[in-house]
C-alpha cells in the first residue's frame, strides 16, 4: 500500500439524514510505518477518535475543525483519507472552497480568498509507470504540499481520493479515443467536466458559497450573461481547457488570478513567504506523470500492428507499427522520405493505414464539432487547438453542435480536439471536432473528413 493508502467507511457511507452516527477509518502508509485513525462521527463532529501522532486531540471537533489539524506527517494523512468520505460543514456565505495542486498558483488563491478559506485537493490517477510523477498535479506529494500551505496558515484541508473515478471518467476514454483514430484531449475532459463536478459538490458539502481555483481565466458579462474569457495574461490564458464548463455553474466559481501576470503571481507568492514561491509548473495530462503517451497506449492495451503507410492515392511509401502512434500535422517519426516534408493527414483504424503528404493538404477550411453555443453568434475566433493561434471563422448551429467555415485555412486539425469559439475574449461555445473538410484533395471530390484523423 502506498502513501495515503486508504479511505473506509464502516458500514459503506450512506446519507447521515438518517444516519447520524458514522465510523469511518483511514490509514496510511509508507517504508513499513503505518498509521491508523478510527473515528465516530455524530452529525458534523467527532465523539471518539483513535488515533496518534497528532498534535491535538480530535474529540470534541467538528469535522472542519479536524480538517486543520497537522502533526505527524503519517498520521495525518491517515486523518485526511478518514475525514474525505465523510467531509461536510454547515453553510457559511464567507467561507471559499480553493481547489489546491501544491503549485504557487493555487496558493495564492487560497491566500486571496481570506481567513475562512477551506483547502481541498483531488488525488487522481496516476501512471505508476511514469518516470516523473512527483511533478502531476495530482500526486500524493501534490496533496501534502497543498495541506501543508493551507495548515501553515491555520486553514482546514481535505483531500479526495477520485483514483478510481478519475481513471474511469478520463484516461478510458482518453485510449478509447486514440484506439478510435482521434486526438483526444484530456485536460479539457478533465477540467471542463470531471474536475469541477467534483469540485462543486465538494464546496456544496463543505458549505462554502463559493469554489476559487488557481487557473487563469475571468468571468465576464456578454451579451447577457456570464460566460467564462479569456485571461488578461495571453501566456498563461487557461480559458481554452475551461471551455467546457457550463455556464451555469460560473456564478458559483471564483479566478482570482484572471487579471494578473504570472510574474505577478509569484512576487505575491514570494511576499507572503509561502513555500510554493519558487515551485516549478505541473505537467500537461498529468497522469501520464511525464511519460510518452505513446508508451502509456502501449501498455494500456494498444498493441503495437504493422500497417502501411501511404500517400493520399493509396501508393504505398512505408510501414508503421500501430496508425494510434500519429496524429494529423506529425512530421518527425514517419519514416518515410519524399521530395518535399511529409505530413501525416489522418489514420484509418479499419485499414490500420497512415495517410501522408505534403502540408499543403493538412489545410482545411470547414469542419463540424459537437458541443453547444452559449449564445447566438455568427462570426468568432476559433480555438482548434491548444497551441495553435485562433481563427476567424462563421458559425452555423447545427442540432447537434456547429459548423465552422474558416477565413483562412487552418493545419493540423484533428477529431477529438476542441474547437473554442470566442467573442471579444469570451467563450461563446465549445465542441469536440467530429469532422472536417480538407482545402484540397488532389485525387477526389472535397469531402468530410469523418471518424478519422
Amino acid at each position: 500500500m502506498g502513501r495515503n493508502g486508504g479511505n473506509h467507511a464502516f458500514p459503506p457511507f450512506i446519507s447521515l439524514a438518517w444516519a447520524p452516527m458514522v465510523e469511518v477509518v483511514g490509514d496510511a502508509s509508507l517504508d513499513g510505518r503505518w498509521a491508523l485513525v478510527r473515528l465516530e462521527v455524530e452529525g458534523d463532529r467527532i465523539v471518539r477518535a483513535e488515533a496518534e501522532g497528532l498534535a491535538r486531540p480530535l474529540v470534541g471537533l467538528t469535522l472542519l475543525e479536524a480538517a486543520a489539524v497537522g502533526g505527524d506527517e503519517l498520521a495525518v494523512d491517515a486523518l485526511a483519507n478518514a475525514l474525505g468520505p465523510v467531509f461536510h460543514a454547515a453553510p457559511d456565505p464567507l467561507r471559499v472552497a480553493v481547489a489546491m495542486s501544491g503549485g504557487v498558483d493555487s496558493a495564492v488563491a487560497l491566500l486571496k480568498a481570506g481567513e475562512r478559506a477551506i483547502g481541498v485537493t483531488l488525488r487522481l490517477w496516476l501512471d505508476p509507470e511514469g518516470p516523473d510523477a512527483e511533478r502531476a498535479c495530482c500526486s500524493p506529494e501534490a496533496v501534502r504540499a497543498a495541506r501543508a500551505t493551507c495548515h501553515v496558515r491555520g486553514l482546514p484541508h481535505v483531500t479526495l481520493d477520485l483514483r478510481e473515478e478519475f481513471r474511469r471518467a478520463v484516461v478510458g476514454p482518453f485510449v478509447e479515443g486514440y484506439a478510435a483514430g482521434e486526438t483526444p484531449n484530456p485536460c479539457i475532459r478533465c477540467n471542463g467536466s470531471f474536475r469541477f463536478d467534483e469540485l462543486l459538490d465538494f464546496a456544496e458539502r463543505a458549505g462554502a458559497a463559493a469554489l476559487a481555483t488557481g487557473h487563469y481565466a475571468r468571468i465576464v458579462e456578454h451579451r447577457g450573461r456570464p460566460l467564462l474569457a479569456r485571461a488578461a495574461d495571453e501566456r498563461k490564458d487557461q480559458s481554452y481547457m475551461l471551455a467546457g464548463l457550463d455556464p451555469d455553474v460560473l456564478g458559483r466559481i471564483r479566478f482570482p488570478l484572471g487579471a494578473q501576470t504570472k510574474e505577478e503571481t509569484r512576487a505575491e507568492a514570494a511576499c507572503a513567504g509561502l513555500a510554493a514561491a519558487g515551485r516549478s509548473e505541473s505537467q500537461e495530462a498529468c497522469f501520464l506523470a511525464g511519460g510518452d503517451y505513446r508508451e502509456f497506449l502501449e501498455r494500456r492495451g494498444l498493441e503495437p500492428d504493422e500497417g502501411a503507410i501511404v500517400d493520399p492515392d493509396g501508393r504505398e511509401l512505408g510501414r508503421h507499427d500501430g496508425f494510434w502512434r500519429f496524429t494529423p500535422g506529425q512530421r518527425r517519426g514517419l519514416g518515410v522520405g519524399g521530395g518535399e516534408p511529409l505530413y501525416a493527414l489522418r489514420s484509418d483504424p479499419g485499414t490500420n493505414t497512415v495517410v501522408v503528404g505534403p502540408r499543403s493538404l493538412l489545410a482545411v477550411r470547414e469542419l463540424e464539432a459537437q458541443g453547444r453555443l452559449h449564445v447566438p453568434v455568427e462570426r468568432v475566433e476559433a480555438k482548434l487547438r491548444y497551441k495553435s493561434p485562433a481563427v476567424a471563422a462563421r458559425v452555423l448551429p447545427l442540432d447537434t453542435g456547429f459548423r465552422l467555415v474558416l477565413d483562412e485555412p487552418a493545419f493540423g486539425v484533428a477529431p477529438g480536439q476542441e474547437a473554442v469559439l470566442y467573442e471579444d475574449g469570451a467563450v461563446v461555445g465549445s465542441g469536440t471536432i467530429a469532422r472536417r473538410e480538407p482545402a484540397e484533395t488532389p485525387s477526389a471530390p472535397r469531402a468530410f473528413v469523418e471518424g478519422t484523423t
